[in-house]
């Protein structure tokens, strides 16, 4: 951040008055121009992000970006080897948003800098893939939205299962009316995680700009241990980050109804009491109409597994009883279950006969694919903001019941706020560290 003179740095941060006049606009792209791309966190999913979209003959990775340089060798190793070309690395996402040839910001960081990256990456022309969930509240889900609107950008959830064809082929066969009236479909995430190590805080390391990482969250005392996904300050929890692949896949299923009028839930840390603040165990009950979706969450279940590897693209089924993100969709004439991320489903009759199966591949090349496209014909891609948006937001509810002791919360979707309690929209939206402020008007 020291290298950037005064006048890029407000030209950056959110607080600076008439900012947005001073962003240049998105470069027109000719049918044969490469898509150039600067990828934002280069942990192990980001990383894995640089490197398929580097393979690709119509995108150029120019720039890694991550505030812990540690992280970079791994990282420019990767795309090197898939783009025979160097990107630049850089500390500060602002130096990407800075350079008028990029085309692409890739969101791959913690869920506390999905919305401000994201936001300031549209004000800036750029499009956008960013990892989910969408974002870490409900009020700056909504902004994400409002500025992928206002600024004509493309933004791509990192939901790639919807992508999938065999997801597609389930969601025909329910619409076909194979299951007859479906009133319920059960979300599950269960499995097991490590307790974090009791380790005191410490010196931040060298090469790894704190600060900047904690950007608009807290910037609590330094600790190697600290696990971001149990922090509220910068996170929708380990739950909701995972199991929002499954929720999304189950809303997609069953023709993506919109809001919950109403979620009931039971949260709890039963296990895992090793500082985190956000629930390792969850049971929720989301209320749509003419519909119940239901959510059975837990992180310390080790017989619960997810579907391996050696599953995901191949004929086979996971092993159903004991799969840790599957899907169940109850009809009044047949059940269906599926496994996302590649698992394939099954269907059953009502005299419990196996009726049909489709074994399963993943969705990362089709998501990708969908994502390139829709740079160049400015559609709406698969798994657009708002689609993010709504398949994130129950859990924002359910995070916010458990952080009002548990109540049941009616929720209006008119004004994205509850009707039944006051101290629940306290937690619509975050407290800001100044400079990183996302204002109302983005």
């Amino acid at each position: 951040m020291d290298a950037l003179n005064r006048r890029a740095f407000l030209r950056h941060s959110f607080g600076a008055v008439g900012a947005l006049a001073l962003w240049p606009s998105a470069r027109a792209l000719g049918a044969n121009d490469k898509i150039v791309m600067g990828v934002m966190g280069l942990g192990g999913r980001g990383t894995y992000l640089a490197e398929k979209f580097a393979e690709r003959p119509d995108v150029e990775v120019a720039y890694l970006c991550d505030p812990n340089t540690r992280r970079f060798a791994r990282a420019r190793e990767a795309v090197e080897e898939a783009q025979d070309r160097s990107p630049k690395m850089v500390q500060d996402f602002r130096r990407m948003l800075d350079d008028k040839s990029v085309d692409v910001l890739i969101n791959a960081t913690p869920d506390h800098w999905h919305a401000p990256a994201s936001i300031l990456a549209c004000q800036a022309g750029k499009d956008v893939f960013v990892e989910k969930p969408l974002a870490h509240n409900i009020w700056e889900g909504r902004k994400m939205v409002e500025a992928a609107r206002k600024y004509q950008r493309v933004i791509q959830v990192g939901m790639q299962s919807r992508s999938a064809p065999y997801a597609h082929k389930a969601r025909d066969y329910i619409r076909a009316g194979k299951l007859g009236d479906v009133y319920l479909v059960r979300v599950y995430n269960m499995m097991q995680h490590p307790k974090r190590p009791d380790t005191p805080d410490g010196p931040v390391p060298d090469g790894f700009d704190y600060d900047l990482w904690c950007g608009p969250a807290p910037k609590r005392p330094y600790n190697p241990s600290r696990q971001w996904l149990n922090q509220f300050d910068y996170s929708c929890g380990p739950i909701a980050g995972d199991a929002v692949h499954q929720f999304d896949l189950a809303r997609f299923l069953v023709g993506d109804p919109l809001y919950p009028s109403a979620v009931s839930q039971t949260g709890a840390i039963r296990s895992l009491r090793d500082g985190r603040d956000m629930p390792d165990t969850q049971m929720a009950l989301f209320e749509y109409e003419g519909l119940t979706m239901t959510l059975d969450a837990s992180l310390w279940t080790p017989y619960m597994k997810k579907i391996p590897a050696s599953i995901r693209d191949s004929d086979r089924f996971p092993d159903w009883p004991f799969c840790s993100t599957k899907v169940e969709v109850l009809g009044t004439e047949g059940f269906m279950v599926f496994g996302r991320h590649g698992g394939g489903w099954q269907a059953y009759d009502g005299n419990c006969e196996l009726v049909h199966s489709e074994f399963g591949r993943q969705g990362d090349k089709e998501h990708q694919d969908n994502f390139i496209e829709c740079i160049r014909s400015r559609k709406r891609p698969t798994s657009d903001v708002e689609i993010g948006h709504l398949s994130v937001l129950p859990f924002h509810i359910a995070n916010i019941s458990y952080r009002v002791g548990n109540q049941r919360l009616q929720f209006d979707l008119a004004t994205e706020s509850f009707t039944n309690c006051d101290e629940a929209n306290q937690y619509l939206k975050r407290q800001y560290r100044p400079g990183w402020t996302i204002p109302e008007n983005v």
